[in-house]
C-alpha cells in the first residue's frame, strides 16, 4: 500500500476550452490534472502558464506517450523531461497508461492493449519501477479501454494484479473504462474490483461515453455526463479502500453550463467524504467501547 500521499480531493481535467471557467470557479475545484505532453517540451511562456495554475491548485501530470508497454525501454529524453516537469510543479505523483503507443518503427497514436501474459506483466512491472525511480515520485498506472479482446492467459484484472506484484507503483483506476470494458466484453466489474489490489488505488477517473446497443460497442469518448453505473462503482470502491483523489474527465461536447461539471465534482467529493465520515464514526465507536 502506498502511504504518505496527500488526499487531493475532487478535481477536473484541465482543458483549454474550460480554462476561463476553471479560473472563475477555482474555489469549487480541489485540484487539476494536465496532459503531460502539452508541457513536457513546452516553450517558457507555456510552462509559466502551468506554474500559474500550480500557484492556485495542486497539479498532476497525466501522460499519453510514455508507452510503458513497448518492446524498447521508454525514451530516455522523455523520462528526463518528465522528471524535470514533475519536480518543477512539485506534483505528488504522475500517471500514464498500461499500454503501448508506438513500436520500433511507428507511432501508433492510440492506446493499444498489451498481450495479457505473466511475462509481459513482469516486464511492465520492472519497467514501471525503473521509471518511478528515475522520476522520483510515485507512478500511477491506468487501465485502458479495448475493443478487441484476444484470447490471453490472464483476465484484465489478473494482468493488472500481476503488474502490481512486480513494482511499488500505484493504480489510477478509470471507472469509466472499467464500465465500458465490462459491458463490451461481458464481465462483472465488481469481480474486477475483487481481483485487483484495491489498496494500491490512489486516483480514480470518472467520465461518460457512448452507450452501445445491439451489436454496437460502447465507446470511451469523455464526451458525456458520468453515468449512474460509474457512480455506483465509485461508491463501491470507496467502501473498500481509501481513494486519494477523483478526477472528472471531459474532452469534448463540453456542457453549455459549467455548473454541470461542478455538480459532478461536488458529487465525487461527497462520495469521498462519505468514507471519511464512516471512518470517524467507526473510530468514535471503537473509542467508546
Amino acid at each position: 500500500m502506498l502511504t504518505g500521499l496527500p488526499a487531493l480531493g475532487s478535481g477536473l481535467g484541465h482543458r483549454a476550452e474550460l480554462a476561463e471557467a476553471i479560473e472563475a470557479h477555482a474555489d469549487r475545484i480541489d485540484w487539476l490534472e494536465v496532459i503531460t505532453e502539452r508541457y513536457l517540451f513546452a516553450p517558457p511562456d507555456e510552462r509559466e502558464r502551468l506554474r500559474e495554475l500550480v500557484r492556485r491548485f495542486p497539479v498532476v501530470p497525466h501522460g499519453l506517450e510514455l508507452s510503458i508497454g513497448s518492446e524498447r525501454e521508454p525514451d530516455a529524453a522523455y523520462v528526463q523531461a518528465l522528471a524535470a516537469l514533475v519536480a518543477d510543479i512539485d506534483a505528488p505523483w504522475f500517471s500514464d497508461h498500461l499500454c503501448f503507443t508506438r513500436t520500433d518503427r511507428v507511432d501508433v497514436g492510440l492506446l493499444v492493449p498489451l498481450p495479457r501474459t505473466r511475462e509481459v506483466a513482469r516486464r511492465l512491472g520492472r519497467r514501471a519501477r525503473r521509471v518511478q525511480e528515475a522520476v522520483g515520485r510515485p507512478f500511477l498506472l491506468e487501465n485502458i479501454t479495448y475493443y478487441v479482446d484476444l484470447a490471453t492467459p490472464l483476465t484484465e484484472a489478473q494482468f493488472v494484479t500481476e503488474v502490481m506484484e512486480h513494482c511499488e507503483c500505484g493504480l489510477l483506476l478509470d471507472l469509466a473504462n472499467l464500465d465500458i470494458n465490462a459491458r463490451n466484453h461481458g464481465f462483472d466489474p465488481l469481480e474486477f474490483i475483487d481481483t485487483i489490489p484495491v489498496e494500491r488505488v490512489v486516483q480514480v477517473h470518472l467520465a461518460g461515453g457512448v452507450d452501445g446497443d445491439g451489436d454496437r460497442l460502447s465507446l470511451d469518448s469523455h464526451g458525456a455526463a458520468i453515468p449512474a453505473r460509474v457512480w455506483d462503482l465509485l461508491a463501491e470502491l470507496v467502501s473498500r479502500t481509501r481513494v486519494n483523489a477523483t478526477l472528472v474527465e471531459r474532452d469534448q461536447n463540453f456542457p453549455d453550463d459549467f455548473g454541470d461539471l461542478l455538480a459532478e465534482i461536488d458529487r465525487a467529493r461527497t462520495v469521498l467524504r462519505s468514507r471519511a465520515t464512516g471512518e470517524r464514526a467507526a473510530a468514535q465507536s471503537a473509542g467508546g467501547a
